[in-house]
């Protein structure tokens, strides 16, 4: 069993006014050793109020999912006998009403773009035999 854990922080800066909704949505996304300078998407708080240069959740979505797919492709890949160099995704993912009318990633379409070195692997025929 895994056990993957994020630590979500955010802080009200000096002057901004959260009753109002008028504070920066930035914050951190740690992962162990790692923090990422995340914040609410612009397209749905404003440029004012999102943190300019931080990843929003929609992108953190998109990338994940093109991540996973993308590292079951190499391993995959490998098993079977191919000799992969390079992958590439050039991933989108929509945000949109949805059909009760709340805003949300309606759907992810990935691109991968594979570079293989050398011919692909010979699949060799089994024999089965006879019952």
């Amino acid at each position: 069993m895994a056990d993957y854990r994020a630590t979500i922080e955010w802080a009200l800066s000096a002057g901004e006014d959260f009753a109002k909704g008028r504070y920066s949505r930035g914050h951190t996304v740690t992962f162990q050793d790692h923090v990422v300078h995340a914040t609410a998407s612009a397209h749905v708080v404003g440029n004012r109020w999102a943190a300019p240069g931080a990843v929003d959740p929609e992108q953190m979505l998109v990338a994940a999912l093109s991540n996973c797919h993308m590292l079951t492709f190499l391993h995959v890949a490998r098993l079977k006998g191919f000799l992969l160099t390079r992958y590439r995704d050039e991933a989108v993912g929509v945000m949109e009403k949805d059909g009760e009318g709340r805003m949300a990633v309606t759907r992810v379409t990935l691109h991968p773009q594979d570079h293989l070195r050398g011919p692909a692997p010979v699949r060799r025929r089994t024999r089965r035999p006879a019952p």
